[in-house]
């Protein structure tokens, strides 16, 4: 197995994923292990001669209240562990404890190295420990961490595996739990499926432009070069190469659903894009509070994940319409007007209703992601006193991207068993090229048969089919890349 070498600075998120999901062990880079050392002596000795937030002191409104007896690191992680709610899946909990691990290497938490030893000795073990997903609201992980923290000190149980036990100390407990480890472990996995299903999406697409025999002048680069916003080139730039060759256009103009992909489609890009670095940032940034830096021991406020919080936001609200426009041409597809074949692409005999449910059901899906669309970053708190007054709420910001992209590819999928069954009905309108490599694998895995029928198994092996089409190009230029 190949190992990704952690140093605090250069895991990338497609690192963190191969981690996760035990594709790759972890090495830890020495001269990052010696630094977490030299940062924790620089915090033992700056607790001794003063006040140090959480190492001698209570925490939150407790700030001012010196605290110094032997089991102060394990009270406090007993008294933040809520270990309540949903539990994180493996995939997650690996994340979360590969992206903690490698926070810590950057050198600022004043953590003992033991801890990092064992965190990189769990994940290459397989252990997982459990972690419940309640008690975070965007400026620290403070509850799943805690849960984590009391299970390398032995008095939580590995959700898997048996992992190693370690000493947790005063000037341990608050360093490991002052992160959004998991918040940024779950949107890391969310952006991927996100970007996958961006990829995939586009390819769908175009199965679709080929059985509504679309008019590509709306993919000509002449037309947005007059208004080049990010990633909108390129997607009408890629159109153009996918449908090329394909038959001569039946309409001087098409409905929105094919016209306006490039349009609809770049916002999306390019806000996957943003995340993609910010959590880059977030994955190699040592943001514990207190920082401990060779100037001194510094409070802050870089718990506070604001830029994380708007940009998935902003990726949510990007993405939303990218599914929307996929339901719309699935509409398109059902119109005998549009496609030249029979309404709702029926076979059999008169009155058959060949995929007419699918629109109840992709409208159904894209609703359940619409209630969920409200700007996390928009709420207010107060708490800890009044003392904390501010959060950014990434955590569910997070989970919300997370949620939608378990959901779409419903709704992919749903685009895909039409398209597909339409070219299926006329075969003479697919072209050489990806798009004719795209339809044999889909048509291989969906079941042939036309006859009304149960629609569930199409649509769920339409959805695994998703990465496999997304990998038929390469997007290496519009930041998509596998």
């Amino acid at each position: 197995m190949q190992a990704e070498r952690l140093d605090g600075a250069n895991l990338t998120i497609s690192g963190l994923v191969a981690i996760a999901s035990g594709r790759s062990g972890v090495e830890v880079e020495s001269a990052a292990l010696h630094r977490v050392g030299e940062t924790n002596a620089l915090m033992q000795r700056a607790r001794a001669h003063g006040a140090v937030y959480g190492a001698n002191t209570g925490v939150g409104a407790n700030r001012h209240e010196r605290a110094d007896d032997e089991e102060r690191g394990l009270r406090l992680l007993r008294s933040h562990c809520a270990a309540v709610g949903p539990v994180e899946d493996d995939l997650t909990a690996r994340a979360a404890m590969a992206v903690r691990l490698n926070q810590i290497l950057a050198g600022g938490s004043g953590i003992s190295p033991r801890v990092a030893e064992a965190l990189a000795q769990a994940l290459d073990e397989g252990a997982v420990p459990t972690i419940h997903s309640w008690g975070a609201i965007g400026t620290a992980d403070l509850a799943a961490l805690a849960e984590l923290g009391l299970t390398l000190a032995g008095e939580r149980p590995w959700q898997n595996g048996k992992g190693p036990t370690t000493t947790i100390d005063a000037t341990d407990a608050l360093p490991l739990i002052s992160s959004s480890a998991l918040t940024v472990a779950t949107a890391a996995l969310a952006l991927q499926r996100m970007q996958s299903q961006l990829r995939a999406s586009i390819v769908v697409a175009a199965l679709s432009f080929l059985a509504l025999r679309g008019n590509p002048e709306a993919y000509d680069v002449a037309v947005h070069r007059n208004r080049a916003h990010p990633g909108q080139i390129e997607v009408a730039r890629l159109m153009s190469r996918l449908v090329a060759g394909a038959a001569a256009p039946v309409r001087i103009q098409d409905p929105f659903g094919l016209r306006v992909l490039p349009q609809v489609s770049a916002p999306a890009i390019h806000a996957a894009r943003t995340l993609d670095d910010v959590l880059s940032e977030e994955i190699n940034a040592a943001v514990e509070n207190p920082l401990v830096t060779s100037e001194g021991v510094l409070h802050h406020g870089q718990f506070h994940t604001a830029t994380l919080a708007s940009s998935l936001d902003a990726a949510r609200g990007a993405f939303l319409p990218v599914l929307s426009l996929s339901t719309a041409r699935l509409g398109l597809l059902m119109r005998p007007d549009l496609t030249g074949l029979r309404a709702f692409l029926a076979a059999g005999p008169v009155g058959s209703s060949g995929l007419m449910i699918s629109e109840y059901v992709v409208q159904d899906v894209l609703t359940q992601i619409r209630v969920g669309m409200t700007p996390t970053a928009a709420g207010t708190l107060s708490i800890s006193l009044g003392l904390e007054e501010h959060a950014s709420f990434a955590t569910q910001g997070a989970r919300a991207l997370r949620t939608m992209t378990r959901l779409a590819p419903t709704l992919l999928a749903a685009e895909l068993v039409a398209a597909v069954r339409a070219l299926r009905m006329a075969p003479g309108r697919l072209i050489v090229g990806p798009l004719r490599d795209a339809f044999h694998l889909a048509d291989e895995a969906l079941d042939p048969s036309e006859d009304d029928r149960p629609l569930g198994i199409d649509l769920e092996q339409g959805a695994e089919l998703l990465p496999r089409l997304g990998a038929v190009l390469d997007y290496s230029s519009m930041g998509l890349s596998a």
